[in-house]
């Protein structure tokens, strides 16, 4: 009776022998919908495709004397919106050089908090577009900024900014969604 209940006793201890195995943390899963690009006629001298989950597209002209407008791309499920800006180069030479002395300083003052700045290069000579995408990476305010040119008459940048504080992290999903959605932009853009 004895070794019947020592051997009943361990039989118990070493079936439930199973290790302790800590399940891994959970994160949150933003499930977006597939981008459909709709192409966005404006009074502006460019055209380009939006996605159709953007609303609020609003158009002013900023400044009389020299054709320049500021276009914004609104993202309400996202909580963010894309500023973009057309500027007549006006065949100057310098005007070029001066808006892309601008849009690299913009991007340049986002190097105090920024961990790090990649920079894409796109380039469409059949179309004569020819521009840069920088996505900024950290807790910065704009996560992804671009440009686009012909290099004669027209200049259009853009910057991404939320409607949140910063959190790299928390709006990462949402910005790499905008961010394909700028490099769409980028590649349909006509000028006229």
């Amino acid at each position: 009776m004895k070794k019947g209940c020592i051997l009943l006793l361990l039989i118990f201890c070493f079936s439930c022998g199973e290790d302790y195995v800590p399940k891994p943390k959970a994160y949150l899963r933003l499930d977006y919908p597939k981008q459909k690009y709709t192409k966005l006629n404006t009074d502006l001298p460019l055209a380009f495709e939006t996605n159709v989950l953007a609303t609020n597209i609003i158009s002013k002209e900023v400044e009389a004397s020299t054709e320049s407008y500021a276009l914004n791309i609104e993202y309400p499920l996202l909580k963010g919106t894309l500023f973009l800006t057309y500027k007549a180069i006006e065949g100057k030479e310098e005007n070029l050089r001066n808006f892309l002395r601008d849009a690299e300083r913009f991007t340049l003052e986002h190097t105090k908090k920024a961990d790090e700045i990649p920079k894409y290069p796109y380039e469409n000579n059949e179309r004569k577009v020819y521009g840069m995408l920088a996505e900024v990476k950290g807790n910065v305010a704009s996560p992804a900024q671009f440009y686009v040119t012909d290099s004669v008459n027209h200049f259009l940048t853009g910057s991404l900014y939320f409607n949140v504080k910063p959190n790299y992290d928390s709006i990462l999903p949402a910005a790499n969604y905008i961010q394909k959605d700028i490099i769409h932009i980028m590649e349909t853009v006509e000028w006229k």
